[in-house]
């Protein structure tokens, strides 16, 4: 092994706000804070990270010219009711769950990147 994963870095134009965002999808604390730079550690350990990118030319889904790039996911007990708290938080359905054929839905949070909620 030559290291180990030390944060999901997401660009965006406004760090601050996507890690309140994603602090309440997932729980936890800000650790750093400033105006370009945010680390946000999940109840969980994880440890992501917000840098600003004034000029973020956000993914389309699902547009291969505007992809995706990485994604994460977000595990819940109940989609249709993770389903609620997100969109209540700023996140865009983006993709179902195909009347329930799958275990998980597509959404963008507010600075337009692409995450799922998935039961597993």
């Amino acid at each position: 092994m030559i290291g180990k994963l030390g944060s999901v870095v997401l660009d965006c134009p406004d760090p601050k706000a996507l890690a309140a965002f994603y602090a309440a999808v997932m729980g936890g604390d800000v650790e750093e804070a400033d105006d370009d730079w945010v680390v946000l550690r999940a109840t969980d350990g994880v440890k992501l990270s917000f840098q600003r990118a004034p000029h973020l030319v956000e993914p389309q889904w699902p547009d291969p010219q505007r992809p995706q790039q990485f994604h994460i996911d977000v595990a819940v007990e109940n989609l249709d009711a993770a389903q609620e708290a997100v969109l209540a938080l700023g996140a865009t359905l983006l993709e179902d769950d195909h009347d329930g054929k799958r275990n998980w839905r597509v959404f963008a949070d507010p600075a337009g990147h692409p995450f799922c909620l998935c039961v597993y």
